[in-house]
């Protein structure tokens, strides 16, 4: 079970925290995984960890915002390893505001990554699996795509985008053999939260608030959210499409 053996695995925002965990999980797992994230070292980094480990992998340089940059990496993808099996679109930016205390530039900076990356990876990799007949998306959305949250309102705005292109997008290619899912998790300790923490008045007083809104009183690990998104890359949730997967310990 849960088997990419042979399989062609891309990774957005795979130098760190959740994006790290899945592009070892998916390797672990047998997939060629290709980690690209827009700083090269620390996609490399993660590359070189896998191969140390024993697995698959390469790293490639990839600013999602940029239209140019993701259609040169699918070039370059098409070239050396043909349609990709399985894409995660995790790569990702957060805030912390209020309606009154974010400006518009703020969620335009967010909707750029969180949203439009999404589009611009998906929109150039998706015809080679429609060509092969055959693909799983993963995008990583946030349990604030589904429930609010306090002072996130730029973060929530765009993750609810990301659960909703998912869906349009599992309905559009179910029948040319495409799934598209998304995950939801809560707060799960990486640097990405760990940065907005560091945006608190009284960060060790937000980092417990935060552990509390969780009902098993703790965050999550990036290797939570790995698991859930290799179980949704493999065949065996070939019945799974258009679902957001909350991974929330419990949210309340």
């Amino acid at each position: 079970m849960f088997s990419l053996s042979g399989r062609v695995a891309l990774v957005t925002g795979a130098g760190s925290g959740i994006g790290a965990a899945i592009a070892h999980a998916l390797a672990g797992a047998g997939a060629h995984v290709i980690a690209t994230d827009r700083d090269a070292s620390t996609a490399a980094s993660t590359a070189d960890a896998i191969r140390t480990h024993g697995g698959s992998a390469e790293h490639l340089t990839l600013d999602v915002v940029s239209e140019d940059a993701c259609a040169d990496a699918a070039r370059s993808v098409a070239a050396s390893r043909g349609a990709l099996d399985v894409l995660v679109n995790n790569a990702g930016l957060g805030h912390v505001g209020t309606m009154l205390t974010t400006e518009g530039a703020d969620l335009d900076r967010l909707y750029a990554v969180n949203v439009r990356g999404v589009f611009n990876v998906t929109k150039v990799f998706l015809p080679g699996m429609l060509e092969r007949g055959r693909g799983s998306i993963v995008n990583i959305a946030s349990v604030g795509a589904v429930v609010g949250i306090r002072d996130r309102v730029a973060y929530c705005t765009t993750k609810a985008a990301v659960a909703g292109l998912t869906r349009s997008m599992a309905l559009d290619h179910a029948a040319a053999g495409i799934r598209v899912n998304c995950i939801c998790p809560a707060r799960v300790q990486t640097p990405f939260v760990e940065a907005r923490l560091r945006e608190y008045p009284d960060p060790e007083r937000a980092y417990r608030d935060m552990c509390s809104t969780q009902a098993v009183g703790r965050m999550g690990r990036p290797e939570e959210v790995a698991a859930a998104a290799l179980y949704l890359a493999c065949d065996e949730a070939a019945f799974v499409t258009g679902s957001a997967l909350m991974i929330d310990g419990g949210w309340q």
